[in-house]
């Protein structure tokens, strides 16, 4: 595997698949668009870009047809599930559930139901740097997919690709943490979206299954803690932690503080990479006296 790696003196914290978001609003629903503060469309002028889709809201009269054939389409269903039951049939049904942190009310109206945006940049901003292959209506996935990799210095984003069964990276754009304003969740429909801000003021709407994971570091920042500095009953628990995952692909464990005062050490593993997720990890939360803490007994700010 050609797998990116990051400099000697720099620590990866997470990785996941990414793309631009997609609106889920009956106006917007399947769009996006990439605006300058003017609000204008300026796909056109994204340097390097080839053609992608242009599209153009729905009607408030479509977007009303489209909510009453999808409540026809309900009803129906659930007319032939109680017909079926009803006949004897053991019949369930199974669904993939959004993200807990998604919800039905907007936060920004005007820029998740009325418009889309998913690049909001003047002209010789960071955010039309990013590069085309994060479009859905460009980049088929069947080339590739692209990962968002997280580190303590930049944010990467990679270009992977599967061939003959061995995963090769391409980095295709990186930025310092230092050139990044803010970034915020935005959970409206299935949570799964959030905006980078650069200090320039421009910013970009990205979506990512992931992007709890992603994010763990970057809203609010968190500085990760030397393992040394640690009080010996904690240092020892990560260093046991870190025995029992130990092997050739993996990382040494990534130790920050979580809101509740206790510790969080994760370890990625390159090893189980997957184009469709990015890579995965494992992590330990620890109270002060160095002892595990079971799932059960977790505070808000420990998830």
């Amino acid at each position: 595997m050609n797998i990116w790696q990051p400099d000697p003196d720099e620590n990866m914290v997470a990785r996941s698949s990414v793309a631009f978001a997609t609106g889920a609003a009956s106006r917007v629903k399947g769009m996006r668009w990439f605006r300058d503060t003017e609000r204008h469309d300026i796909q056109h002028e994204l340097a390097g870009w080839p053609a992608g889709p242009s599209f153009t809201p729905h009607t408030s009269a479509g977007s009303a047809a489209q909510k009453t054939l999808l409540g026809a389409a309900k009803v129906a269903g659930v007319a032939v599930m109680a017909l079926l039951s009803s006949a004897g049939g053991n019949v369930t049904g199974t669904s993939v559930a959004p993200s807990e942190e998604g919800k039905d009310t907007p936060d920004e109206p005007t820029n998740e139901v009325d418009d889309f945006p998913v690049m909001w940049a003047a002209p010789m901003t960071r955010a039309r740097t990013l590069p085309w292959q994060l479009d859905p209506g460009r980049m088929k996935r069947k080339n590739g997919h692209t990962h968002l990799i997280v580190t303590d210095q930049r944010l990467v984003v990679v270009l992977l690709s599967v061939r003959e069964r061995v995963f090769e990276d391409e980095m295709i754009w990186e930025c310092p943490l230092t050139e990044i304003e803010a970034v915020t969740p935005r959970n409206f429909k299935e949570g799964n979206d959030f905006t980078i801000t650069f200090k320039d003021g421009s910013w970009s709407r990205l979506c990512s299954s992931g992007r709890q994971q992603l994010m763990r570091y970057l809203a609010p920042p968190r500085d990760l803690i030397p393992l040394e500095t640690l009080p010996p009953p904690q240092r020892q628990a990560v260093l046991d932690f870190t025995a029992e995952n130990e092997n050739s692909d993996s990382a040494p464990a990534n130790i920050t503080r979580n809101p509740t005062g206790r510790l969080r050490a994760e370890i990625l593993l390159p090893a189980r990479l997957t184009p469709a997720f990015g890579i995965a990890e494992v992590r330990v939360t620890l109270d002060a006296e160095g002892r595990r803490v079971d799932i059960d007994d977790y505070l808000p700010g420990d998830f």
